[in-house]
């Protein structure tokens, strides 16, 4: 079910921006193929034979918000640099500069390999080489950019391989945490230390797991992934909770739905109280870690509590108690045949 909604949201963004696209292209936002005024100052004599000459680029305000119809102004100046070749003259501007709308998006389809946006002079009239070389010399000249098209359902485009990308990566990076206290799980089952764990946790996890008989394995891996959360193991706690569920099925009657056991420790495993701050957290914070421990032990402990009150205030409500599996009676076998 989960993969359908995933589907649909995926096919409506790409609706959404295909619409969003197709307004930009009738209204021609970022005006495809006409020149935007701007002007150029040289600081030094120009030289028509130089392939790189540097320039200071000036962008009248009045004429940008004409231009491409918005109220947002550019900067007084930017620099940048002439790249001069047979084929014309292109304007390049330094990478660290900073475009207000539409330009910032036109920036990102419009650059060269150097992250620098870049587009083609039109009506670019040099300065004249008699000037002295202390002179400082001006020209003006269109700008053209590539054209831009379908910003919206290319950034979609990408945004969904980046997390497809990422997705595949987390997966890869589970494999070998899995295995190991997977394989570190079945050691301690075969020595008997699940068990032992069961009959020390069974007074406190009974009460919230009333479905599950006091000597099923289950407790102790339950009992493993509320610790592992604890103690701020989150990659630790995923083979735990997995391996419990495992276990909370074999009570289950259904292949589909979820029993009340099944549905606590989700919900406890989502809000569980955290003693340690999480591994991630103590990377990026460092000791600034500690101004917010007492944060979220308290933080935990209310969304646990609440956790485990919906679960149990949810599983009392007449449509969820109606389809919980262990409510429903067994499918009378078939008779033998004679």
């Amino acid at each position: 079910m989960l993969n359908y909604i995933w589907a649909g949201l995926i096919v409506t963004s790409f609706v959404f921006a295909i619409g969003f696209d197709a307004r930009d292209l009738a209204g021609d936002k970022y005006r495809n193929g006409r020149p935007l005024p701007v002007a150029l100052t040289f600081t030094q004599a120009y030289d028509s034979s130089a392939r790189r000459v540097p320039v200071v680029v000036r962008i009248d305000p009045q004429q940008y918000s004409a231009f491409y119809g918005t109220d947002e102004k550019p900067a007084a100046s930017y620099s940048g640099y002439l790249v001069q070749t047979r084929e014309g003259t292109q304007l390049r501007f330094a990478a660290d500069a900073k475009f207000p709308e539409p330009l910032a998006t036109i920036a990102k389809v419009s650059k060269s390999r150097d992250q620098e946006l870049q587009g083609r002079l039109e009506g670019f009239s040099p300065p004249s080489p008699a000037q002295a070389p202390d002179t400082i010399s001006l020209a003006t000249a269109g700008l053209i950019f590539e054209p831009v098209r379908f910003v919206k359902l290319n950034a979609i485009a990408a945004a969904a391989l980046d997390f497809a990308k990422t997705a595949a990566e987390i997966a890869l990076g589970l494999i070998g945490v899995l295995s190991l206290f997977l394989g570190l799980l079945k050691i301690a089952d075969d020595a008997g230390i699940v068990r032992a764990l069961v009959k020390l946790v069974r007074p406190v996890l009974r009460p919230l797991f009333p479905e599950v008989p006091a000597d099923h394995p289950a407790l102790g891996f339950i009992a493993l992934n509320l610790a592992a959360n604890f103690f701020g193991l989150g990659n630790a706690a995923t083979p735990f909770g997995l391996k419990a569920m495992e276990e909370l099925q074999t009570l289950n009657r259904s292949q589909d739905t979820a029993t009340n056991s099944m549905v606590m420790l989700l919900a406890m495993n989502t809000a569980a109280v955290q003693l340690v701050p999480p591994v991630l957290l103590l990377a990026l914070l460092g000791l600034q870690i500690n101004r917010l421990i007492f944060p979220i032990i308290l933080s935990t402990v209310l969304s646990l509590i609440i956790a485990i009150t919906a679960a149990r205030l949810y599983g009392r409500l007449r449509v969820y108690r109606d389809s919980d599996p262990n409510r429903i009676p067994p499918a009378p076998s078939a008779a033998p045949q004679a």
